[in-house]
């Protein structure tokens, strides 16, 4: 069972400046995963013709595959067709069926077809068209020994279409690679290194084709179990990857809130939807990015009610209802106040569940006794809360996201003691 190697260059240099993010290799590996080619490098090159070559060449050393996005705009900094002419020594010839893309593109906008677009429409002798029917660029397929190279436009909607209904079935089935298959479980509220510990004696007796992959990020650590078989014992495969899945599960079963692609709020709301509750939020430290969470997730409306992000300790006195003496004796900060901050605004949006948040986010405003990242939240469900005291780091941005996903935590932790 041969594995399909693939690489992906992006051609910019405002990739390189950091003024744009490269979200399309990204996308372009899902792709390419999802039809079993492994992809085993990323690149970013500058829109200098010399050290384009140098990419493309190591990268046909090393892949089957090479995917190229970027560089083909109508002007003298988009390098990437000329580049491709020269290494395929080939020569650039007038495509009918890409002029006539063009044509009807620029017809469609009510435009003229200059010349600096028309010369769009002039590709290597030596590839095939992968047509554009959302742009001007057309991408281009090119095969030598056995390896395919592939350029689309760094648009990303443009390079997302191609691929969509043009090339997935086409490189399946230029290289009928094996099948990857991955099963994914998300935890959070236990670090890397505890669960590693935790899960260790299963890990050390995991048939030999299962891999086993830690992804730590802000949101909790997802474990991924991957296997690569063939399509004819896909089925055999998939149901073994699903009984250590099971084993596994059996094991943090109480660290774990969702499963494959499913984030933190996708699964709060599914949570929220199975116990008919409702959820309202009174945010400080994190500025209303609780209830911006909660609600990116498509028909929240039907448990999420409102939030009031009380930054300042009028507001919390004001509307919230907490006491002045209680901030004047133990601060906006404590324990104290994010109680009083959650029984506010249960009462006020009469919700179910309402949580709050409190703290020092950073990078300034710290003390001794309360450092940058000292953030006490709360989870209030009926008449019972539940209050939990964060100490985290000086990155602000950091600090507001890993409190919203402590949050989503509690209530998950809470509403299983309760069960």
């Amino acid at each position: 069972m041969k594995i399909v190697q693939a690489e992906i260059l992006t051609i910019g240099d405002e990739i390189l400046y950091g003024q744009i993010t490269d979200t399309n290799s990204q996308w372009i590996s899902e792709q390419l995963t999802s039809i079993g080619i492994k992809v085993i490098r990323k690149t970013s090159v500058g829109d200098e013709g010399s050290e384009m070559v140098k990419a493309i060449q190591e990268a046909e050393l090393r892949a089957d595959l090479i995917i190229i996005t970027g560089g083909l705009g109508p002007t003298s900094d988009d390098l990437t067709k000329p580049v491709l002419t020269q290494y395929f020594n080939t020569r650039l010839v007038l495509h009918e069926e890409a002029l006539k893309d063009l044509t009807a593109f620029f017809e469609r906008r009510g435009r003229e077809l200059t010349e600096i677009n028309r010369q769009q429409a002039y590709l290597p002798a030596s590839c095939s068209i992968i047509r554009n029917f959302y742009g001007t660029a057309p991408g281009m397929w090119f095969e030598r020994n056995g390896k395919v190279l592939i350029s689309m436009p760094g648009v990303p909607y443009e390079m997302k279409a191609m691929i969509r209904e043009q090339l997935i079935l086409r490189i399946s089935s230029y290289f009928n690679p094996p099948v990857i298959i991955h099963k994914m479980i998300r935890t959070s509220g236990i670090g890397e290194s505890f669960l590693a510990e935790k899960i260790k004696q299963w890990e050390d007796n995991l048939p030999s084709f299962i891999k086993l992959a830690y992804l730590p990020s802000l949101e909790g650590v997802r474990l991924r179990l991957t296997a690569i078989t063939d399509k004819v014992n896909e089925s055999a495969t998939d149901n073994q990857l699903e009984n250590e899945k099971e084993k596994l599960v059996n094991l943090i079963d109480e660290y774990i809130y969702g499963y494959g692609e499913e984030n933190h709020e996708q699964a709060l709301g599914k949570l929220l939807i199975k116990h008919k509750l409702s959820i309202s939020a009174a945010e400080s430290c994190t500025g209303g990015l609780i209830s911006f969470t909660i609600t990116s997730v498509p028909g929240s409306s039907e448990y999420f009610k409102g939030s009031i992000v009380s930054y300042n300790n009028d507001v919390k006195i004001n509307v919230l209802g907490v006491k002045k003496e209680t901030l004047e004796e133990y601060g906006a900060v404590s324990e104290a106040t994010v109680l009083q901050m959650v029984e506010g605004v249960q009462k006020i949006l009469k919700t179910d569940i309402a949580v709050a948040t409190t703290g020092i986010a950073g990078p300034g405003g710290g003390s001794v006794e309360k450092p940058v990242g000292t953030i006490w939240i709360a989870v209030r469900i009926g008449n019972k809360t539940k209050t939990k005291k964060l100490q985290l780091g000086n990155i602000r941005e950091n600090n507001m996201k890993m409190t919203t996903y402590a949050v989503f935590n509690l209530i998950r932790e809470t509403l299983r003691e309760k069960n």
